[in-house]
């Protein structure tokens, strides 16, 4: 049978999108009574581009707030926070780019789709309260 942490996973990638997995890891949850709080990090994985070149890491870009689907009338909102790196051949500071939200928006590809089906637009990203 698989272990309690397993089943969380297995859980957690049920509810949320599942590009996030293959390049972010889960470093903290927060639930509220109207918001559910999911912290990422970025994988430490360089970017392919820069396979031939020395790098160094440099930490992590400020967070960035996406908004996903809610979940039990919490809204949902993903922090994510992407690596970067310095090529030390150049001093050049760089990170891989992903596309996880729609174009324009703080929203995931799936919500937007949905509100766009729904309002025949994307609204205007909702604040968090």
């Amino acid at each position: 049978m698989d272990s309690k942490k397993e089943q969380y996973d297995q859980l957690l990638r049920a509810l949320l999108p599942a590009e996030f997995f293959d390049y972010f890891e889960i470093t903290f949850v927060q639930t509220g009574e109207k918001a559910l709080d999911v912290y990422l990090d970025e994988l430490n994985r360089p970017p392919v581009a820069y396979k031939g070149e020395r790098l160094a890491s440099k930490g992590f870009h400020p967070a960035v707030v996406v908004q996903d689907f809610p979940i039990r009338e919490r809204a949902v909102y993903l922090h994510v926070r992407r690596r970067k790196w310095q090529v030390e051949s150049t001093g050049a500071i760089v990170s891989n780019t992903w596309e996880a939200t729609a174009r324009g928006t703080r929203y995931t590809k799936g919500f937007a789709s949905f509100l766009k089906d729904v309002f025949g637009f994307v609204p205007h990203q909702q604040q968090k309260p």
